[in-house]
């Protein structure tokens, strides 16, 4: 499904001044809201934790606009994953790779980091101006996961700064997450992509 952009030039500007400041914002994904922060910025990201009510241990994911961003992210990037993603990318696919030691801890207390590039032209939009982000769910912590601005306002007003309304989310079923770290793929989350498809994509 293709999407249209909604979000304007002046949107984009004012969410990457919130993000530069070190701020965090919500704004529509491919699946549902979600709630972001620059890759980099470890002070941002603990905050996405403090206005979910999320638990620490649990990692966030990180979105990229394009596939040369994966090296800002992730070390010895196995062939495994650069066949997904030449795949499967822009889409509901996220690949857990091996991290980059540079990321902050707050991403992930492991070795390893979830990321995808999300098929939405708004976050592209967005990711393509901001680089890499942290993003989970747009929710407190247990909630449901928003697929409108209206439904992440109830949930987070007076807990972040900024929302970018870019109208409903496609929603659906959770990208499909699966492990790129060893030798087979491991489905860690089952999703739109199967695991058939996966191991086609290998050959």
């Amino acid at each position: 499904m293709s999407i249209t952009q909604t979000l304007s030039a002046s949107q984009i500007q004012q969410a990457l001044a919130v993000l530069k400041n070190g701020g965090i914002l919500a704004f529509p994904t491919d699946t549902v809201y979600g709630l972001g922060a620059l890759a980099f910025d470890s002070a941002a990201i603990e905050s996405i934790y403090v206005a979910k009510d999320r638990p620490i241990e649990k990692a966030i994911p990180i979105l990229i606009g394009d596939l040369s961003d994966l090296d800002q992210i992730a070390d010895n990037i196995p062939d495994m994953a650069l066949r997904f993603a030449a795949r499967f990318w822009p889409g509901p696919l996220t690949c857990i790779v091996p991290k980059k030691q540079t990321l902050p801890p707050a991403i992930s207390a492991t070795f390893t980091v979830a990321v995808r590039i999300p098929n939405h032209a708004d976050a592209l939009a967005l990711l393509r101006a901001a680089g890499p982000m942290a993003v989970t769910s747009a929710n407190i912590s247990g909630q449901p996961s928003p697929s409108t601005a209206e439904e992440v306002y109830a949930q987070l007003n007076g807990r972040i700064p900024l929302i970018l309304d870019g109208g409903k989310t496609p929603g659906g079923v959770p990208s499909t997450l699966v492990d790129c770290t060893g030798n087979e793929p491991i489905i860690l989350r089952e999703g739109p992509i199967s695991l058939a498809e996966l191991l086609s994509a290998m050959k």
